[in-house]
């Protein structure tokens, strides 16, 4: 009675078990980062928070080895993790889901469970991956607001129609303002756009701010 008792709060693992854990959740690991970049339809793509679900798998399985059966260990962790204050904020519920979904996949490795993690991982991220391919409950495409600043002296007729044509689906001009009183005026230009590949972005952005006579290229989406 009594041994069993004190095996509640002793717990043993091998070297080898320690290195199945780690490999399983690493391997997991990857597979969601490589979902998570496949997936990604936003314009600010992060590499350093795809490797750091990776890292977030890992980790979380060796914290649940670390605390194991013993209850010391886990108030201690508890302690010890409630003094890190976590400055970034996620804006992206879909990145707040990948986060959770590393966390789940790290315990069920830390706990030996690797056909729960196995296959949770490729069953979550394949419905996430369906989900995300034929846009379900999503719009087909959001709009974004693209403003120009030009000087209108250097710029030929109807200049951005072009670079419109390539990469969005439509486009209507909804504002133009003046800037400066010159001879070589400074005109603003505002566009609502719909992208025909919302990660081509930042490609629109670049060729127009190549044109002659554009001083500056904004675009704007809204993250909520």
């Amino acid at each position: 009675m009594v041994n069993d008792f004190y095996n509640v709060f002793v717990f043993s693992i091998s070297t080898v078990e320690v290195i199945a854990n780690v490999l399983v959740s690493l391997v997991c690991g990857i597979i969601i980062a490589l979902i998570y970049k496949y997936t990604y339809k936003g314009l600010n793509y992060s590499a350093s928070f795809t490797i750091s679900l990776i890292l977030l798998t890992m980790i979380t399985t060796i914290v649940i080895m670390v605390i194991g059966n013993n209850l010391a260990r886990a108030f201690g962790m508890v302690g010890a993790m409630s003094i890190i204050r976590f400055r970034t904020a996620v804006k992206d519920a879909a990145d707040i889901m990948f986060i959770f979904f590393s966390l789940s996949i790290g315990l069920a490795a830390g706990v030996k469970l690797y056909s729960i993690a196995f296959i949770g991982t490729l069953v979550v991220g394949g419905v996430y991956i369906l989900l995300s391919k034929f846009s379900f409950v999503l719009p087909r495409s959001r709009e974004f607001l693209l403003q120009i600043t030009a000087f209108t002296g250097d710029l030929a007729d109807n200049p951005f129609v072009e670079e419109f044509k390539r990469y969005c689906r439509k486009y209507k001009l909804v504002n133009v303002k003046t800037l400066g009183e010159m001879e070589n005026e400074i005109m603003e230009f505002s566009y609502y756009i719909n992208l025909k590949n919302e990660s081509k972005g930042k490609n629109l952005v670049g060729d127009i701010k190549r044109m002659h006579g554009v001083k500056s290229v904004n675009l704007f989406f809204d993250e909520d």
